[in-house]
């Protein structure tokens, strides 16, 4: 999923584009059915504080419930097997798989990270992404964009054009019918598949259980009509019991798509008993580590609190303008900005703690109260002290922190800057700013300095 290019150039290309003004208008869609849905429950502030709670408590305690989580799924009838980095859970998965040609494949988050697909498919087992975002996304050789809407980033428009060159049908940007094709395409892969493999949204370590959240069928039927279901499970995504777990779900859906609730919350206990009617004859779960021990032992040991449901980057005026794609790696928006370079390390991903304005929005909409603005700062701190911003920005900070505390050498720069300014103004704007200043006027202007500080009109006017 790496990317060489750093997030300024990924982002360049993307400012301005069909692409950033579709994540625009869908993100801004999202933000605003969040705020309706969570408007009629008075209750909000509350159920905030007790979602982060069981969150945090759930991280403070998580040895404990892992491994009361296995005693109970694995006395239920499922296998739980441990991974501790991506090429250790592709190779179990795989060992599961042996013999294996078609996997029906559910919306996974942890299964992009460690790209299991690409890993799958070199052993020749033919994997389909079964959820419509994620269909589209693999039909067009495409990476997700979001976290909950995979093609946020794409216009029905482009979909329908994708859809008569890919599956030979006639050209529509109707929904009903492209979700029509896409079901009449996928029936016959959910009863041909040799397993299925699907997330988890949270795991119920009183139980033993499994929570998917979904707003498709495609869910339960990878999760049902395959001989075999694979769960994959990132290891923070445990709460203790239901009574926790109900507290998430009231929360989740609200703050993701604006729903009170999502259309289907499965529950998946073991595998199917002699009495069921249907139901996988194996249930694994595959608890995946691949870095989180080390961001649980660090200062963003609270981002794994994170319950996926993409608030954070709606809100955020950030992805907002670049998208997902920008970010290059399938945790995007704020969340991702501290979550990648903790699970995959600073190199090269030590700027995008860089692609926020610290407005704080995304903490004000996250459901869990996560204190990402907080994070950000750390993590800019650190790159800072590891030497990794360029020359110039250590000597422009330099010189704007002597200046900034004397009063009289502010003064004397800000004169200098409106004076500098001058041949790059107009009628009070500047539209464009040589060497790498010219970043802040690429896409936007830049007002000049005011002939007037607010300190010397203060002065002049306050008795007036």
């Amino acid at each position: 999923m790496s990317q060489p290019v750093g997030f300024l150039g990924r982002a360049a290309a993307i400012v301005g584009s069909e692409e950033g003004a579709a994540v625009d208008r869908g993100a801004r869609q999202f933000t605003l059915s969040r705020s309706l849905a969570l408007a009629e429950l008075p209750i909000a502030d509350d159920l905030r504080k007790r979602a982060r709670a069981i969150r945090l408590r759930s991280l403070a305690n998580l040895d404990r419930l892992l491994s009361r989580f296995t005693d109970e799924a694995t006395a239920a009838g499922c296998r739980v097997h441990f991974a501790g980095d991506a090429d250790e859970a592709n190779r179990i998965v795989a060992g599961l798989l042996a013999g294996s040609t078609l996997v029906a494949k559910s919306k996974s988050m942890v299964s992009e990270e460690i790209g299991l697909n690409s890993h799958l498919e070199s052993l020749g087992i033919d994997v389909v992404e079964t959820d419509l975002g994620e269909y589209i996304t693999q039909l067009a050789g495409d990476t997700p964009s979001h976290i909950i809407a995979p093609v946020l980033h794409m216009t029905r428009q482009q979909v329908g054009r994708l859809f008569a060159d890919k599956l030979g049908v006639e050209y529509t940007d109707d929904p009903i019918r492209l979700n029509r094709h896409t079901r009449e395409t996928l029936r016959g892969v959910f009863l041909a598949a040799d397993a299925g493999i699907s997330g988890v949204n949270m795991a119920i370590a009183d139980t033993g259980s499994l929570v998917l959240v979904t707003n498709e069928g495609n869910g339960r039927l990878v999760t049902s009509a395959p001989k075999v279901h694979i769960a994959l499970l990132g290891m923070e995504r445990i709460v203790g019991s239901w009574d926790e777990a109900g507290v998430i779900l009231e929360t989740l859906a609200r703050s993701a798509t604006g729903q009170r609730l999502s259309v289907y919350t499965t529950v998946i206990t073991g595998p199917r008993r002699p009495q069921d009617p249907d139901g996988p004859d194996e249930v694994h779960v595959v608890i995946i580590d691949n870095g989180r021990s080390d961001v649980l032992a660090g200062e963003t040991a609270e981002i794994l609190a994170c319950i996926r449901c993409g608030a954070c980057l709606n809100v955020c005026p950030v992805f907002r303008t670049v998208g997902g794609h920008g970010y290059g790696t399938v945790y995007s928006g704020p969340v991702g900005a501290v979550l990648t370079p903790g699970l995959m390390g600073p190199d090269p991903w030590w700027d995008l703690p860089y692609a926020s304005t610290l407005c704080g929005a995304c903490e004000e909409v996250c459901p869990v109260g996560i204190r990402i603005p907080t994070m950000l700062l750390h993590l800019r701190e650190q790159a800072a002290s590891e030497g990794r911003l360029p020359g110039w920005l250590n000597r422009g900070m330099r010189l704007y922190t002597r200046a900034a505390v004397e009063p009289a050498r502010w003064a004397r720069l800000r004169r200098t800057a409106r004076r500098l300014s001058a041949p790059f103004s107009v009628r009070g704007w500047i539209r464009r700013l040589p060497g790498p200043a010219r970043g802040w006027t690429a896409s936007r202007d830049l007002p000049r300095p005011a002939k007037t500080s607010f300190a010397e009109w203060w002065r002049e006017h306050r008795g007036a």
